[in-house]
């Protein structure tokens, strides 16, 4: 990575003042900095606060596409980084950047590293994240895979539904939560039993903001009560009144696109290739000679 004319003649001066400054951003969209500096930089638009509580440690670099990698050590007593939010997954995958600064002039600064957090280990008031750089995705087995289901997440780029749209979703405050799982509706009738099976409910607020889980369970009860189950408990208390949203899931079925969400024109799979009962099919004069079992 080159060097910028200004930072180049800083180094070579022989008489520096280099700091590190690293940029976190998690999941939930919340942006932190952070800097070795005893006095706090910014740039751009972000302030990076020093005695954080973090540090990071020499970066190994190489060329080509070997994997960069570093790591950051910091205290849980930090008022940015506490041991129930790690607990709680925010920094799980968060995006990292790491730039080389000249403190007394900030414009003057190359950016190292930038990647995202790995695996993090806590203990004794300290914690140790890993830290993944960019060339970690070439590592990852990327193919298509042809399955009678759809490969796509409902909502996402591919499948194309706007979960947004009217009967899709519904946002509304928490009423009963036991363990963080499970949550209970006094009336939540209008939508059909099952909508949300596979789905996900998002906390929109409270301290579990920014948490989401996968929903196995969708049931309606009578007089319009509801029951949701999550399949793991958020790692975060939900109280009661804290704003969640409940999104609508799909089984990745032909049928379920096309009924469900009258998305068929966008339906990932491929619902037509043959099954393992394939070879003990047999032709028949009459009916539909569609591949099925001789067995039915």
């Amino acid at each position: 990575m080159a060097f910028p004319q200004g930072l180049k003649a800083h180094l070579q001066s022989g008489a520096t003042t280099i700091c590190r400054a690293w940029a976190v951003r998690r999941g939930d969209g919340v942006l932190l900095g952070f800097t070795d500096h005893d006095c706090a930089l910014v740039f751009d638009g972000i302030t990076f606060q020093p005695g954080s509580g973090m540090t990071a440690s020499a970066l190994a670099q190489s060329t080509g596409l070997a994997v960069d990698n570093a790591e950051a050590v910091g205290a849980l007593s930090s008022d940015a980084i506490c041991e129930a939010d790690i607990s709680a997954g925010r920094f799980d995958g968060a995006e990292v950047r790491i730039w080389l600064v000249n403190c007394t002039n900030p414009a003057e600064r190359v950016l190292q590293f930038r990647g995202h957090i790995g695996d993090i280990t806590r203990g004794e008031g300290a914690f140790t994240a890993e830290l993944r750089g960019l060339a970690e995705a070439f590592g990852r087995a990327a193919s298509v895979v042809y399955q009678t289901g759809c490969g796509a997440t409902v909502g996402d780029a591919r499948c194309k539904v706007d979960l947004t749209a009217p009967g899709y979703s519904v946002e509304l405050g928490a009423e009963t939560v036991s363990d963080a799982r499970v949550f209970s509706f006094v009336d939540l009738g209008s939508f059909a039993d099952r909508l949300f099976e596979k789905g996900l409910l998002r906390v929109l607020d409270g301290p579990a903001a920014g948490l989401a889980g996968v929903i196995k369970n969708d049931r309606l009860l009578t007089g319009g009560a509801r029951q949701v189950e999550l399949w793991q408990a958020l790692r975060a208390t939900v109280g009661v009144g804290d704003t969640i949203r409940l999104e609508a899931g799909c089984d990745r079925r032909f049928e379920t696109c096309r009924l469900k969400f009258n998305n068929a024109l966008n339906f990932r799979g491929f619902p037509h290739i043959p099954g393992e009962d394939w070879l003990t099919s047999y032709p028949q004069r009459a009916g539909l000679n569609d591949g099925a079992s001789m067995w039915k």
